[in-house]
């Protein structure tokens, strides 16, 4: 839920005021381009919380704007869209003057409707003003297959009919989500789902900025920015945005998922509600067990592996953690690789797999989910000789498990050099707690087990035991 603020008591309550405080009247295009280039004068973020994009889809969006084009963000599921879109809402001007009691909103110096104009005529510099904010100037609406033209447009109000007013009076007229967004934003998510004689109720909004309702035009000068998203999928097979209008749109972006293992990581970090300290490498496997996901040709990529899977991803490993720590009675919850092996039961109903692959899903997602294991070990243990481990583990196996705590764990190690090296590497020094080491040294167990370097048996109640 959206908490607008209080409206500051200096801002001017009459037309007069308003034009003695010097205000001028931009159009919301107009006023979007020259927030956005301020900001970017100014060395500020305009687009906080949107990750991966800056150097690809943000550049692109920010020339579309500057040019004053209505827009349509193409991408698959889970690609940050609809945060894009909603992220626009703070170009915009913090508070706008609209006519107090305006159906839709409309700018004191510009009355559009006739009813807004006839107070005008009569009350001239008494006419009150109201200021929106401008999270109340972001419209967002689902295209769904049961939007109707009233929804968006507007459609005739029986109860103003029955008031006395005539069927051709444009006051009898209940307006939709476009118009009620005047001078501001209106986002439909998921455009090619709209039917296509919804669609074509746009075309008029887009190009003469006017609406048409049971068979009589109403002649507004809407000002909007109409912005979409569309998945490519959609785009081509279940639905389709018309050509015409498709036309009316100044810019189409592609958005697409993290291009590189950071970015993935911090979305990770950003977006996940954890129940339990998850430490950075198991984000990475996380993330990086997502992006082989992605590459692989038994999912299918038509449908994409959304953003979202690795946050679940991250949130599970959190849950199955905070789970542990309620058995085995420890105080603090911290994750370890062994959490890792509730991700591909939990999440696999998320993910769309390839034709040929009916009863290999479990060994697909366990056979990725190890790789990306492997991968961020390599990564993150680089330079740390492991082979007194090894050693020492062959004569004194060690034992870990859901079931075994982390002090168990730790103190189930042999005394060598590499575990201290390890714990620096994954920030596990300096510490009392015993979870980041039981961590850590896991995921150095989980290494050589997979390097084979050392085996492993794993017991009916789920503890494992790694040994030379």
């Amino acid at each position: 839920m959206v908490v607008v603020p209080v409206t500051p008591t200096e801002l001017p309550r009459t037309l007069g005021a308003l034009r003695e405080s010097g205000h001028e009247l931009r159009g919301v295009k107009h006023e979007i381009r020259d927030n956005l280039l301020a900001a970017l004068r100014e060395g500020r973020d305009p687009w906080p919380g949107i990750v991966g994009f800056s150097d690809t889809v943000v550049p692109q969006l920010e020339r579309a704007l500057i040019a004053g084009h209505d827009v349509v963000l193409l991408g698959e599921r889970g690609q940050g869209k609809t945060r894009l879109l909603r992220s626009l809402g703070n170009l915009l001007d913090e508070w706008a003057p609209v006519i107090e009691g305006s159906e839709i909103g409309e700018h004191p110096y510009e009355p559009i409707t006739p009813a807004s104009r006839r107070r005008a005529d009569e009350l001239g510099g008494a006419l009150p003003v109201g200021w929106v904010h401008r999270s109340e100037r972001y419209t967002e609406k689902l295209a769904t297959p049961d939007t109707a033209v009233a929804d968006l447009i507007g459609d005739v109000d029986p109860v103003k009919v029955a008031e006395g007013r005539s069927l051709g009076d444009p006051e009898t007229i209940h307006f939709g989500l476009v118009p009620r967004a005047h001078r501001g934003i209106v986002a439909i998510n998921e455009l090619p789902d709209l039917a296509e004689r919804i669609q074509v109720a746009l075309l008029n909004v887009m190009e003469e900025r006017d609406i048409q309702v049971r068979g009589y035009t109403l002649r507004l000068p809407l000002d909007v920015l109409l912005v979409a998203s569309a998945n490519p999928e959609d785009y081509t097979n279940r639905g389709r945005i018309i050509t015409p209008l498709k036309d009316r749109f100044g810019a189409e972006v592609r958005t697409h998922y993290p291009l590189e293992l950071a970015p993935e990581v911090a979305l990770v970090q950003q977006e996940a509600d954890l129940a339990a300290e998850v430490p950075r490498h198991l984000i990475e496997v996380v993330a990086r067990f997502t992006r082989h996901l992605r590459e692989s040709s038994a999912i299918d990529q038509g449908s994409g592996v959304s953003a979202r899977f690795a946050v679940a991803a991250a949130e599970t490993v959190a849950a199955a953690a905070l789970r542990r720590a309620a058995i085995t009675g420890e105080e603090r919850a911290f994750a370890r690789p062994v959490d890792l092996e509730s991700v591909p039961s939990v999440l696999r109903g998320k993910l769309e797999f390839a034709s040929g692959e009916e009863g290999r899903e479990d060994e697909v997602l366990e056979h990725l989910l190890r790789r990306a294991t492997a991968d961020t070990a390599r990564f993150a243990l680089r330079g740390v000789d492991l082979d007194d481990l090894v050693e020492k583990v062959g004569t004194h196996p060690v034992r870990t498990g859901e079931r075994i705590p982390a002090k168990d764990v730790v103190a189930g190690l042999p005394k060598v050099a590499a575990l201290t090296e390890i714990a620096a590497k994954l920030g596990a020094s300096g510490t009392e707690d015993p979870g980041p080491m039981a961590s850590a040294a896991e995921l150095a167990l989980e290494y050589l087990f997979l390097t084979r370097k050392l085996a492993k048996d794993s017991s009916d109640d789920g503890d494992t035991v790694s040994y030379g």
